[in-house]
């Protein structure tokens, strides 16, 4: 079968093996600036929370008791349209990677997902796209606001840590720094063709879309491979 695609140059096995040698040079630096990043985070100071009170599945919950015993809590705040049936798409399809979480305790965490709509909403849309992770409501509390997360705002990853009953803020980023916790970029970015978004430094003639997450799933796409039709 021949494709159309534009291909990489085809060489010799010697050939492509300094290359990759090349490449790999880069590769083992960044992953150091990534290790010395880490370290840096965490050497961060950190900020007292407020005592807040939010919402799960069984009712009013403090903001200390979303660790469940853990020391560390990783919170994802997923984007929220009152009213709408699917949400952020980037939001679904980001959360609804991490089905198996419960490796965090190996290490004292906790991941969990917390956004603007009623409990009872966010149960239920939870439901509907299949999200193994557990959801809790900010609706009646400042708590989304004060972390980067406000009614109607984007969505942004927190990280906490805890001492008794007294909650510290110690990380948090937005954008494209939440692509470091997903591991779908990281399999696509391994592809010849990667992205297949303009914006991406590709060879001319590549595949490319013209519009960014143009291959993301819709919520419901997601919804109809990993969810509950009844949700």
């Amino acid at each position: 079968m021949t494709t159309t695609n534009a291909l990489p140059p085809v060489v010799d096995a010697g050939t492509w093996q300094r290359e990759l040698d090349a490449l790999r040079a880069r590769e083992k630096a960044a992953t150091r600036e990534l290790d010395a990043i880490a370290a840096q985070r965490r050497r961060l100071p950190m900020v007292q929370m407020p005592d807040y009170v939010l919402e799960g599945e069984h009712g009013p919950v403090s903001l200390a008791e979303i660790f469940d015993g853990t020391s560390q809590l990783i919170v994802y705040n997923h984007m929220w349209f009152p009213g709408e049936k699917w949400q952020c798409p980037g939001c679904t399809g980001f959360t609804s990677q991490f089905t198996r979480p419960e490796f965090l305790r190996d290490y004292d965490a906790r991941f969990v997902i917390v956004t603007q709509g009623p409990i009872d909403e966010a149960l239920a849309y939870k439901r509907r796209v299949g999200n193994r992770l557990p959801w809790y409501s900010t609706a009646n509390s400042s708590f989304g606001t004060d972390v980067g997360a406000p009614p109607g705002g984007g969505f942004g990853l927190n990280v906490f840590l805890r001492d008794g009953n007294t909650v510290y803020r110690t990380w948090h980023t937005d954008g494209r720094g939440i692509e470091q916790l997903a591991h779908t970029f990281a399999l696509v970015d391994a592809l010849p063709y990667g992205r297949r978004e303009a914006w991406q430094d590709s060879p001319a003639g590549w595949p490319n879309d013209e519009d960014p997450g143009t291959r993301w799933p819709a919520s419901a796409t997601i919804a109809e491979r990993y969810g509950d039709p009844e949700g």
